[in-house]
């Protein structure tokens, strides 16, 4: 049985920063986050959307009535989560009407979770051919103002419906996993933002890569030019790149090296617009290449290396199916990007400050600056989040 994707959507908020406004706000060179990272740049999150109108938004975008019918489990993944308990998935459940008896949870692991959802939803589907699974990776960065990763922040959403006979890609059975217990880069529950070991991550990143890309060759009987793409999480364009010439040995011929830098520059499109959406990164290049790419054809194999700091990695493909390019969006960059709104950086820091404030009684109004995205955050209602849809 062929099992994968069957259909992609995307969701990211209404507005954006320029990177460069940001690098001159911040006395730095411009060119030392649009060439060193590769970035261009940022979305920005306003105080009525978060991880679960992103969420929603990125899987009405591709849902049938039917498939609402069929889907019977919602996996999220996600290192943003609005709640400690109540898993993301199940609002997600509710503002999409599927039908009841689904299965929802939340899958946590830093950039990775969502990756350990995509080999789920394939394991269930193996076990029950009818069903249909709704994975989600959405995710918002941030790390603070001024602070060292604030160039690289970023918000957004992937929504995958994974499916028997898909549409797009299937997913094979050739897995590699690696698990080091690190702290390149964590968030313990008494922080807002992030702890970062900027280059021991780097590092990290790097080597995880070379050591399960040297197994995945191995156990699989691969070799590099088996591949007509190689899609990276990008936490930051720039790494994805040094990642990619890493793997790209001297016995690699010349003109497959092209081929594969190639692809990568156009699936890092989206992101260098984005930033770092984590549990998304890495499916965000992804639909970059398919929906960027006029080189792919049926049968093509695409590698992907998913990685989430602390640490756990992964390396899989997908070989294309018939037809797979009618499922995807020629016009993204004229539409979902070009609908955007620029922030100055004034207005940004505004925007990233702003919380919601829960008095004693666990109620809070949530002003609604984004009035257009079709799910919001209305109120807080006896410390219930309420959600709503336009």
């Amino acid at each position: 049985m062929k099992i994968g994707i069957d259909k992609i959507g995307f969701a990211i908020p209404k507005y954006y920063l320029d990177i460069t406004d940001l690098a001159v706000s911040r006395n730095i060179e411009p060119e030392k986050f649009t060439k060193g990272l590769m970035q261009l740049e940022m979305s920005v999150t306003p105080i009525n959307q978060d991880i679960v109108t992103l969420g929603a938004s990125a899987a009405s975008d591709i849902l049938t009535d039917e498939d609402k019918k069929q889907i019977d489990m919602i996996i999220v993944g996600t290192e943003t989560g609005i709640d400690q308990s109540k898993a993301a998935s199940v609002f997600i459940h509710g503002l999409l009407g599927i039908q009841p008896f689904a299965r929802s949870i939340e899958i946590k692991e830093a950039c990775y979770g969502a990756t350990a959802g995509l080999e789920m939803a394939r394991n269930h589907i193996a076990n029950k051919p009818e069903s249909k699974v709704l994975v989600i990776a959405s995710d918002i960065a941030k790390y603070g103002i001024g602070a060292g990763g604030e160039s690289t922040q970023g918000a957004g959403s992937i929504a995958m419906l994974i499916t028997k006979d898909p549409k797009i890609a299937v997913i094979n059975n050739d897995n590699i996993y690696q698990t080091r217990d690190l702290m390149d880069f964590w968030r313990p529950n008494y922080s807002p933002y992030p702890f970062v070991d900027g280059k021991f991550s780097t590092e990290l990143y790097l080597d995880c890569l070379a050591t399960t890309w040297q197994q995945y060759l191995t156990t699989n009987n691969k070799k590099i030019e088996d591949f007509k793409a190689i899609c990276f999480h990008l936490p930051f364009p720039k790494l994805g790149l040094k990642g990619l010439n890493a793997l790209l040995g001297e016995d690699t011929p010349t003109e497959h090296q092209q081929l594969l830098t190639n692809s990568f520059m156009q699936s890092i499109i989206y992101s260098q617009k984005i930033g770092n959406i984590y549990t998304g990164s890495l499916f965000l290049g992804l639909l970059s290449l398919l929906e960027q790419s006029s080189e792919l054809s049926t049968g093509d194999n695409i590698a992907l290396y998913s990685y989430g700091s602390g640490a756990v990695c992964e390396i899989f493909s997908l070989t294309l199916v018939d037809n797979f390019k009618q499922q995807l969006r020629k016009d993204r960059l004229n539409t979902d990007f070009s609908e955007r709104t620029r922030l100055s950086v004034k207005e940004y820091e505004k925007m990233f400050f702003q919380t919601v404030e829960v008095d004693e009684t666990g109620n809070a109004a949530v002003e609604q600056i984004d009035t257009t995205s079709k799910f919001y955050l209305e109120k807080i209602e006896q410390h219930r989040r309420i959600y709503k849809e336009r």
